[in-house]
C-alpha cells in the first residue's frame, strides 16, 4: 500500500479497485535504485500488454522521476520495446487482414532533391505512406518535434502523398479498424492526382 495525496482513478480487477498498472509501475520505480531491475519491470509490464509506453512515462513524468539517471536509461529502454511490439501489430494487422504489402521502413526522398522523411510503410503504386506514432509524453508536448512532425507530413501531402498515422494503443485495441483506415486511403488513391516522383530508399 502507498500512501499518496494523488490518487488515481481505480481500475476493477475482480470487483477490487486498484491501480492502473502505469500508475503502479511509477510507485514501485520510486522505491528501487537498481537500473536493471527497474528496466525490467517496466519492459515486462509493457512487453506482457498490460500498459503502453507513452502511459507509463506518463505517470514517472507525474511521479518527477524522469530526473533519476537510472530511470531515464530504463525508460529509453522501454521505448525502443514499446516501439518494436508496435510494428510487430502492424505487420500482423497488415497479413491478417489481407491488405497488400507494403515497403517497410524506408526513406523517401525526391529525384537529386531533398530528404523528406521516414516512415514505417509506403505503399508507392498507391501513395500512401503509413507512420506509428510512438512519441513519448515528453515529445508530444515538445513543440519542436511536434513541428518537425508536422512539416514532414505537410510537405508529402503537397506531393500528393496520403499520410496515415496510427497509434500503438489502437493497433492493439482495434486492428481491424486499423486496417480498415488504412485500406479506405489505398482505395482512394484512384481518386487522386498522380502523386510526384519519389525515390524510395531502405532505412
Amino acid at each position: 500500500i502507498v500512501r499518496t495525496t494523488a490518487l488515481p482513478t481505480p481500475e476493477l480487477v475482480t470487483g477490487v479497485p486498484v491501480a492502473p498498472v502505469a500508475r503502479a509501475l511509477a510507485d514501485a520505480v520510486a522505491e528501487l535504485t537498481d537500473a536493471g531491475v527497474v528496466r525490467r519491470l517496466l519492459t515486462e509490464a509493457v512487453r506482457g500488454g498490460h500498459c503502453e509506453p507513452a502511459a507509463v512515462v506518463r505517470e514517472l513524468n507525474r511521479a518527477r522521476l524522469l530526473s533519476r539517471p537510472h530511470v531515464v536509461d530504463a525508460v529509453d529502454s522501454l521505448v525502443a520495446e514499446g516501439r518494436a511490439l508496435a510494428e510487430q501489430r502492424l505487420y500482423r494487422t497488415v497479413r491478417e487482414h489481407g491488405l497488400p504489402e507494403p515497403l517497410w521502413n524506408v526513406d523517401l526522398r525526391l529525384p537529386g532533391g531533398p530528404h523528406l522523411g521516414g516512415v514505417d510503410a509506403f505503399w508507392p503504386e498507391h501513395a500512401v505512406a503509413l507512420e506509428l506514432d510512438t512519441r513519448t509524453h515528453r515529445q508530444q508536448e515538445d513543440e519542436t518535434v511536434w513541428a518537425e512532425h508536422a512539416r514532414k507530413r505537410e510537405h508529402l501531402e503537397r506531393l500528393g502523398v496520403t499520410v496515415v498515422h496510427l497509434t500503438p494503443r489502437k493497433l492493439r485495441d482495434c486492428p481491424e479498424h486499423q486496417a480498415a483506415v488504412v485500406r479506405t486511403a489505398l482505395m482512394a488513391a484512384g481518386d487522386r492526382e498522380p502523386a510526384a516522383y519519389i525515390v524510395v530508399l531502405p532505412r
